[in-house]
């Protein structure tokens, strides 16, 4: 709450824009307007109207339906991508930041190899060896994102082996993996919270991007970048149906940026200062 409270303006925005995605996918769950992979052909393309807030389809599917479903699969695969880059990421560069030596080589290193192909890149690849899917995209972006984890990690683990307090847990001969936990962890968590809600917008415009070319969640399901995909042909005639879910896109993606800024002037006030 003490967080909240400290959050600058643009960091609210980021707040509300995030609560409304998780909102309608939370909403989606239990309820949509109409299903959101049922076709009606007789009403295809139809305008918005009482019945069909956003209109529908060329497929005469409620577009207002399925933006809630594809916040669903947005939300998702963020999670899993962050969960997955973090999980990884963390450790690896704790571990480079108080062993140093070949361990810090080795973890750089492989940071610097990784970093080298980026993360839609490898889920493209992933995409056309396994196949399109959500779980191929999720596990793809998340592994693009372990390098940038393992960065912040490290760098944030130096500060803290530093100070006084780590040099005294040493004498102590306390055990490394009880520094790590009880000291590196939380002392760096608000800089591995930043980094999370950075990339959880690079994970939303990689899935969008992926389901755009055909290589994210597959059709009948709905996904954003998918939305876009199948309204470029209609964009003489029906130009709405590629600006909902252009909206979608932006507006979650600025609200992760926005909040991810407002977090690090919270957390790491001497970063904002710079």
């Amino acid at each position: 709450m003490t967080t909240l409270k400290k959050l600058p303006a643009t960091g609210w925005v980021g707040l509300v824009l995030v609560s409304l995605t998780v909102a309608c996918a939370l909403l989606a769950l239990v309820w949509t307007p109409h299903d959101p992979l049922s076709a009606y052909p007789h009403n295809r393309l139809a305008g918005p109207s009482a019945q069909h807030l956003l209109g529908t389809d060329r497929f005469g599917r409620d577009v207002a339906s399925r933006l809630m479903a594809g916040a669903q699969i947005t939300l998702s695969v963020g999670i899993i991508a962050v969960a997955l880059a973090a999980s990884f990421g963390v450790p690896l560069g704790i571990l480079a930041g108080m062993r140093r030596g070949w361990a810090d080589a080795l973890v750089m290193r492989g940071a610097d190899l990784l970093l080298a192909f980026p993360g839609l890149l490898l889920a493209i690849i992933a995409g056309a060896v396994w196949g399109a899917s959500t779980w191929t995209a999720m596990v793809a972006i998340g592994i693009g994102g372990i390098a940038s984890f393992a960065r912040v990690a490290r760098a944030g683990t130096l500060q803290v082996m530093s100070q006084d307090y780590i040099a005294a847990a040493r004498i102590s001969k306390v055990h490394p993996l009880v520094i790590a936990w009880r000291h590196v962890l939380p002392n760096i968590g608000g800089m591995v919270i930043v980094q999370a809600s950075v990339y959880f917008a690079l994970a939303i415009l990689a899935e969008a991007g992926l389901s755009y070319l055909g290589l994210g969640t597959a059709p009948p399901h709905a996904s954003w970048g998918r939305m876009l995909h199948d309204a470029q042909t209609l964009l003489g005639t029906q130009p709405l149906l590629a600006l909902w879910p252009g909206l979608a896109i932006a507006g979650t993606v600025l609200g992760f940026n926005l909040l991810g800024d407002g977090l690090r002037d919270v957390l790491d006030p001497r970063g904002a200062t710079r």
